[in-house]
């Protein structure tokens, strides 16, 4: 064993690869991303590792080694266990025979997501048991205890640790190599009883299942890393129950203080219900801190009604502690002080340091998806529109003064969404904007149905040769895989006409006027029809020489700055090039009437 300083997410794939894992997949999303790239880092050619289309694909696959016997580990944030659930569910009753794990990473708050959904929940729906760090060296350590749980019991679990988890760091104490578990997998044997799934099969698995829940209950009240701290005064009436980062938050709340009795829940489902009761005996009063979902809230309030135990049980669902968003330190600290009556100290009376300059999040200076839009826009001037956009860096083609995103759901929902809008409103030219990264994932189904029920739309694909948004990882269209294999690439172009698609047209968006009468011409064709605007994402190319503004040229038009380019600043009322950040890109050049800007050169 040995100390090593590391993020949340790189511990868990790090304990992972110390529990065999043979197998690691998953589709890129924050907060988990991490894991797979680190797992891709530390192989050392025993372990495939793959980025999958989506989370669904990767399910299966991840579901298929477990059946062969291998330890495999499946990766996603919480809004991609949507997209898995389907498989999952199913997995939930056929079970595996290897070890295999289900991270989903949530993102209370949330900072990087639609949603705020709590996986916690989502174990008690589908029946799976779950495991929820509150530390990195937790994570480190129960993913490890996650793998061997699951073999032995031949069950799927979630593992799900949150956003301040994956991306926290520590100091933590891990495996030396030689003391690694080596799983060697024995190979998929058939059985057709055990793993094509029938009704009869299902309703026998159903059974089982229930009473491996039952047991498992009894088995995590004995886990130790769900655990009762007893309380500093021995005649304290009151507790805290708390699981995740949360408790420690609860931790640093309570130093320096009599802490009351507490209860840490490392497994919420299945509940450990025999320490869940001893916790509460002798308590007049509890209150549950967690994220997001009241889940320990509920199951200790059922448990105070199934063994009569006179015991308020506080929390979320009481309104003492914030249904919504993340937990901090100081709101713990607020709602501890306010259960035990205790006084929070004033803060200290300091200067009031300067307002935060408002930073709104927007595509980088040189993106092409910029051009792309703004090449639609001045296509389709005067014309009833609509413009579905999809998750991706170009949702933030929203912002002003782009104003190009009109809805906005889940990975590949645009493409439909356009679909049903143009049904109702036939009059309406309907656009469905996706990148290239989510045109694989999940929107070339919305194609296909677009061209099978004979819609009139059109398609833009924003193509930028990667998965910007969570970190520039291949796909696809990229030719290259997490194995580092070189491979044929994917044409988006193949995939379309293949599906039915008769006009594809590919443009480079930076050429403006051209991507302007492209936009023009196909969009007036009726039914389905695409456009691939194709340019390589700012982030991944050598920039070129700034651009610069003549100011005896520029007559202050101001137009240039409709492209809402952080490169392009206001200095003293008149519109100036940053050069720090501008990459060369030429848009504005096309886009100034008076051609007062210029490539290359001095201000």
């Amino acid at each position: 064993m040995h100390q090593e300083f590391l993020m949340g997410n790189a511990a868990i794939a790090r304990g992972a690869i110390a529990a065999g894992l043979n197998l690691v997949c998953g589709y890129p999303g924050t907060p988990s991303t991490e894991v797979l790239e680190t797992a891709a880092k530390n192989n050392d050619g025993g372990l495939y590792v793959e980025w999958s289309v989506n989370e669904k694909a990767a399910m299966e696959l991840g579901a298929g080694a477990a059946y062969s016997g291998a330890r495999s580990m499946v990766t996603m944030k919480q809004v991609g266990l949507n997209v898995a659930s389907d498989p999952l569910m199913s997995l939930a009753y056929i079970g595996v025979r290897g070890g295999m794990v289900i991270l989903v990473a949530d993102d209370p708050g949330p900072i990087s997501s639609q949603t705020e959904q709590d996986t916690r929940s989502f174990a008690a729906f589908s029946k799976l048991p779950c495991f929820d760090p509150s530390s990195v060296q937790e994570a480190y350590d129960m993913i490890q205890d996650a793998f061997a749980y699951s073999e032995q019991y031949h069950t799927p679990v979630l593992f799900r640790p949150t956003t301040r988890i994956c991306h926290g760091y520590a100091s933590i104490t891990v495996k030396d190599p030689e003391e690694y578990y080596i799983n060697k997998p024995e190979g998929f044997k058939k059985d057709s009883s055990r793993w094509v799934i029938f009704p009869r099969l299902s309703y026998q698995a159903h059974i089982n299942i229930e009473a491996r829940n039952v047991e498992l209950q009894q088995v995590f009240s004995q886990y130790a890393h769900n655990r009762i701290t007893p309380a500093a005064d021995a005649e304290c009436r009151k507790g805290i129950a708390t699981h995740g980062v949360s408790a420690a938050y609860t931790a640093e709340a309570l130093q320096g203080k009599d802490a009351p009795r507490l209860l840490q829940i490392a497994t919420p489902f299945p509940f450990p219900e025999q320490l869940a009761v001893e916790f509460l005996r002798g308590l007049d009063e509890v209150l549950c801190i967690e994220e997001l979902d009241p889940v320990i809230e509920r199951e200790l309030t059922y448990l105070c009604g199934k063994h009569h135990l006179n015991v308020r049980i506080r929390g979320k669902l009481t309104h003492d502690v914030k249904n919504a968003g993340e937990n901090t330190v100081a709101s713990v600290s607020e709602n501890i002080a306010a259960f035990m009556g205790w006084t929070l100290p004033e803060a200290p009376v300091t200067d009031t340091p300067p307002a935060l300059p408002v930073r709104p999040p927007v595509l980088c200076a040189g993106c092409p998806h910029r051009a792309s839009f703004y090449a639609v826009k001045q296509a389709m001037k005067g014309k009833k529109t609509v413009f579905c956009g999809d998750i991706g860096c170009y949702t933030l083609g929203n912002a002003m003064p782009l104003d190009m995103v009109d809805t906005c759901l889940c990975m590949g929902a645009g493409v439909n969404i356009t679909q049903g809008i143009g049904r109702i409103e036939p009059d309406t030219t309907c656009f469905a904007f996706v990148g290239d990264s989510t045109f694989f994932a999940s929107a070339i189904t919305g194609a296909v149905n677009a061209v099978y029920n004979q819609a009139n739309m059109t398609l833009i694909v924003l193509d930028n040769s990667t998965t910007a948004m969570t970190g520039h990882q291949p796909h696809p269209g990229t030719g290259r895989t997490m194995m580092g294999q070189v491979v044929d690439k994917v044409s988006i172009e193949a995939v379309l006409k293949g599906v039915g698609v008769k006009t594809v047209e590919t443009v480079n968006p930076l050429e403006l006027e051209k991507a302007i009468h492209t936009v023009q011409r196909v969009a007036a064709e009726d039914g389905v029809k695409a456009i691939i605007f194709r340019s390589p994402c700012a982030v991944l190319i050598k920039p070129d020489a700034p651009s610069f503004i003549n100011k005896e040229s520029c007559l202050n038009c101001k137009r240039c700055l409709q492209l809402g380019c952080p490169g392009i600043i206001l200095r003293d009322g008149k519109p100036e090039i940053e050069r720090s950040l501008c990459t060369g890109c030429g848009l504005c050049a096309q886009v100034c009437t008076f051609k007062a800007i210029s490539l290359g050169g001095e201000n």
